[in-house]
């Protein structure tokens, strides 16, 4: 049997003797959506930072395709196929959604959203286009944003800019795509769309899918298995519906919702 794509074994994370991770393990396959929720203050942003080589473990360790990745930083891991989309998109305003694309495809860059805005523009970006121009479009085919190619990022509705930066995210070709509260902002209806679109081309892709989210129609709807988090610890994981009809999971999380 094949390993999974992201496996994490017992993170553990403390600030200041707060325990904010405590045992955490979990694995997330080849094509899978997988479902991070809890309370507020659950732990679930310290573990996407963890994953992400953002923040340093205290101990445990974290796998990429059966690799040991632990300690390894956002730039490292970007390059060996983790891509991450945040709550609040990170592209660059002043530029085209091309060229957004573009800033994402170029190498050596490391992940787009560890890029100053201030070190790029569309002048200093210009002789780079054309190199990247043919999978630049394809990319922003994929997520239905080809036709919007030549305008501004700045003058985007906010549910066109989480697809720009999900075609940013996918420039890798990742093997593991971390979604921070991927539709948070976006209205009713543009959120079912954009989940739809990531779980449609994990599965074309084989991209393992780790994401946070508060509307729980979405999580419900979408996600294959779920993992519940609360005071640091992993409280229940599994099916839509053995997580929802978990008594534990209802008092400390779901019965609030």
């Amino acid at each position: 049997m094949s390993a999974p794509v992201l496996a994490v074994e017992n993170l553990q994370k403390s600030f200041a003797g707060f325990r904010a991770v405590d045992g955490v393990s979990f694995t997330v396959g080849s094509g899978e959506m997988v479902a991070l929720i809890g309370p507020n203050g659950a732990g679930k942003t310290t573990v996407f930072n963890m994953i992400n080589g953002q923040t340093p473990l205290d101990g445990g360790r974290v796998l990429l395709d059966g690799r040991d990745v632990t300690g390894a930083g956002p730039r490292a891991l970007w390059q060996a196929g983790v891509a991450r989309t945040f709550q609040i998109t990170a592209t660059f305003a002043s530029m085209t959604v091309a060229e957004n694309v573009t800033v994402a495809l170029l190498p050596g860059t490391g992940s787009p959203a560890s890029l100053r805005s201030s070190s790029l523009s569309s002048s200093s970006l210009a002789p780079a286009v054309p190199a990247h121009r043919e999978a630049a479009m394809a990319l922003l085919a994929e997520v239905g944003m080809k036709g919007g190619a030549e305008r501004i990022c700045g003058t985007l509705a906010y549910g066109d800019l989480k697809r720009v930066e999900l075609a940013m995210a996918l420039a890798n070709r990742p093997r593991l795509l971390l979604m921070d509260e991927p539709t948070a902002g976006m209205a009713p209806g543009e959120r079912g769309e954009l989940i739809t679109l990531v779980s449609r081309l994990a599965r074309e892709r084989g991209t393992a899918v780790l994401f946070t989210e508060h509307d729980m129609d979405i999580v419900f709807g979408h996600a294959g298995r779920i993992l519940v988090m609360n005071r640091g610890q992993l409280i229940a994981a599994g099916a839509p519906a053995d997580v929802r009809a978990n008594p534990i999971v209802r008092d400390v999380y779901l019965g609030h919702g």
